[in-house]
């Protein structure tokens, strides 16, 4: 099944090695980075990574959020804000479920993480065809990046096995 991470303008090496563990610990493996504070290769994502060293190794580096989604037919968007937008808007594990239905037709999909300080823009969610949103606490919203990027993991890991 095709499914790829994608961290938008990821601000911290730490955090994109945190999320290829998350991804490798739920089966996931198609890392691609947008335009990456810090540059590529980054030595300490590579030292969070483990042993998901591989997908940071083989992480795919684009320049714009459209080049990265060229191929998918099937965007999600991660986000804890409210947003004027007409996209549906579905829990973690719902859109999980629907991720995974959409890659077992064979789709390309992908979800988007953005960066660590502001999250999506509403251009990068414009390219989305839904929104993910991870129920939390209402005192405190914000999760951080490579949080998220587990949790997200883990759901698409539950939706395999129900």
């Amino acid at each position: 099944m095709s499914v790829s991470i994608v961290l938008i303008r990821p601000q911290m090496g730490e955090n994109i090695g945190a999320a290829a563990r998350a991804m490798a610990n739920f089966g996931l493996s198609g890392l691609r980075l947008v335009a990456p504070r810090d540059g590529w290769p980054n030595v300490k994502a590579s030292d969070t990574a483990g042993r998901a060293l591989p997908l940071v190794d083989d992480a795919v580096v684009y320049a714009s959020v459209p080049e990265a989604l060229a191929d998918c037919q099937f965007v999600l968007a991660t986000t804890a804000r409210a947003r004027a937008m007409s996209l549906p808007v579905m829990e973690v594990r719902e859109a999980m479920a629907a991720l995974r239905a959409r890659a077992a037709r064979g789709e390309q999909c992908a979800v988007l993480f953005g960066p660590e300080r502001t999250g999506l823009s509403n251009e990068d969610l414009a390219l989305a065809d839904a929104v993910v949103t991870i129920p939390v606490a209402p005192e405190y919203t914000s999760l951080n990046i490579g949080q998220a990027v587990v949790v997200a993991c883990y759901e698409w890991f539950m939706s395999l096995h129900q």
